[in-house]
């Protein structure tokens, strides 16, 4: 027998897990769309797919944020239908190998279009990675999906930026994870956008230096890679543009503005 969720959306198929919860494929029985289901099972201490479901809601309009269509709670679980999306940037890498840096660099521009969005709306994403960014069913529209470890960035009514602290934990995943986050310090905005470099150079390179080691090895490795930008010395193999957006990423303060627009710009430039 087909589960219903709010009258109106039947599960079909799984297709995807996670630490938190399970997504399956489902349909509008009455227009016959092809949706996503995500499932999470009721627990009085853990609401993570209403705070997802939130943070999509309040998101809503940007360009690049999936398009939340019911949320709710049936018998023993949260459900949260969404617009159905298309692979990952991480499938499609598998699949097709290394990218051109036109390619990557298309990429790039719409990312910071959407972290653009994001950004100026109060929030950090702070999970940047190749799988959490899909691209949609008919369209080569880039998406930007999971916001568990989304958080706020302002505080006392949008007036102030919150202080530097630190974090019991590395935040988001090691690969991508700006080295303040290495370092267990609080994420802002240039951590969202450090995270963008490391994936520019996983498509660009077809992997990244530390993609096979772990814990402190990735820190390492990833400092010195920051290091060599800065004294040039990685001028023979990383493309210009790539060592222009890192110096300016990695220039930026804590509460310090990125010039999203600069950035973008110098990616256009470099297609053209």
């Amino acid at each position: 027998m087909s589960i219903i969720i709010g009258n109106k959306y039947k599960i079909l198929e799984k297709i995807g897990s996670g630490s938190f919860g399970t997504i399956y494929k489902g349909e509008n029985i009455r227009n016959k769309e092809h949706v996503a289901i995500k499932v999470e099972p009721i627990h009085p201490e853990m609401k993570l797919l209403k705070n997802e479901a939130t943070v999509y809601q309040y998101l809503k309009g940007i360009k690049g944020i999936p398009n939340v269509k019911w949320f709710g709670k049936e018998e023993t679980c949260y459900y949260m239908v969404i617009q159905l999306l298309g692979d990952s940037l991480e499938v499609i890498k598998q699949r097709k190998g290394r990218f051109s840096l036109r390619l990557t660099l298309q990429i790039g521009i719409q990312i910071l279009e959407i972290l653009s969005g994001i950004h100026e709306r109060g929030l950090v994403h702070r999970d940047i990675k190749p799988d959490n960014f899909l691209l949609g069913m008919q369209e080569s529209t880039i998406y930007l999906i999971d916001f568990g470890f989304c958080k706020t960035y302002i505080k006392n009514g949008d007036r102030e930026h919150i202080l530097m602290k630190s974090n019991k934990q590395l935040v988001g995943s090691p690969n991508y994870a700006s080295i303040n986050s290495h370092n267990l310090l609080e994420l802002s905005r240039r951590d969202d956008l450090e995270s963008v470099g490391y994936m520019l150079c996983y498509f660009y390179f077809g992997e990244l230096e530390w993609g096979n080691d772990t814990g402190l090895d990735i820190k390492k490795k990833k400092q010195m890679f920051l290091l060599n930008i800065n004294k040039n010395k990685n001028k023979e193999k990383v493309p210009e543009i790539i060592l222009v957006y890192f110096e300016y990423v990695y220039s930026l303060a804590f509460e310090e503005t990125p010039d999203y627009s600069l950035l973008i710009s110098l990616c256009k430039d470099a297609i053209e």
